[in-house]
């Protein structure tokens, strides 16, 4: 297991806040209980930093013919939408939520080319609100896969999620077990494939990114 870059700043500054309480507690205070309580406190919220940025080691799918999860978290949405951002056809929108315990690295979902990214500044309803796909912020990234069929990822903030970062450009390769971004603190993914798609999950499977092959090409 190996830290995301994306948790440096956080976990420098939980260390830190650690311990200067700690430092400030035992100095000034003279209640023992207290100052291992409040040590505690911040220890422990130094901990939760560390798990939500922890990257797992892990076999990622090298199935060329497979759609596989880009996240790991809970199937909340399968149903046939329009997808008017980029695609402009009927798609099959298959959503999935990422509480705050779950690992937040995000990671293509097929073989091929990105043709198409974009961020959307927005709201911040809570992830699994109807609403949250098209009126919060949210990320972009269109993919033509290797045999052709069209695929779009879209990361979505929630409530607590108030950073999201994207590495994928326009022209370039996406492959499967590499990082296309990172969400920062609960929040959601939907990914439309096209409506001829044979979908090997259903709502409420948990999913593991990079690995579970939520559908097939």
């Amino acid at each position: 297991m190996r830290l995301h870059h994306e948790g440096k700043t956080f976990i420098l500054a939980s260390v830190t806040l650690w311990i200067l309480a700690s430092l400030l507690m035992f100095t000034f205070c003279n209640i023992s209980f207290l100052n291992y309580f409040v040590s505690a406190i911040f220890f422990s919220i130094f901990l939760l930093i560390l798990w939500f940025f922890r990257i797992p080691n892990r076999n990622f799918s090298s199935n060329n013919d497979a759609i596989v999860a880009p996240c790991d978290g809970k199937v909340v949405v399968i149903e046939k939408v329009f997808e008017s951002e980029y695609f402009q056809e009927e798609m099959i929108q298959i959503s999935i939520f990422m509480s705050p315990l779950n690992v937040h690295a995000n990671w293509y979902p097929v073989n091929g080319s990105v043709a198409y990214t974009k961020y959307h500044p927005g709201k911040y309803l809570v992830a699994w609100h109807p609403k949250s796909s098209t009126e919060n912020e949210r990320s972009t990234v269109g993919i033509i896969a290797h045999n052709g069929k069209k695929i779009l990822v879209r990361q979505i903030a929630g409530m607590l999620a108030r950073k999201i970062v994207s590495y994928a450009k326009e022209n370039v390769q996406a492959k499967l077990g590499y990082e296309f971004g990172f969400i920062k603190f609960g929040s959601r993914i939907d990914i439309f494939v096209p409506v001829d798609t044979l979908i090997n999950v259903k709502i409420g499977d948990k999913t593991v990114g990079g690995v579970t092959e939520i559908a097939q090409l």
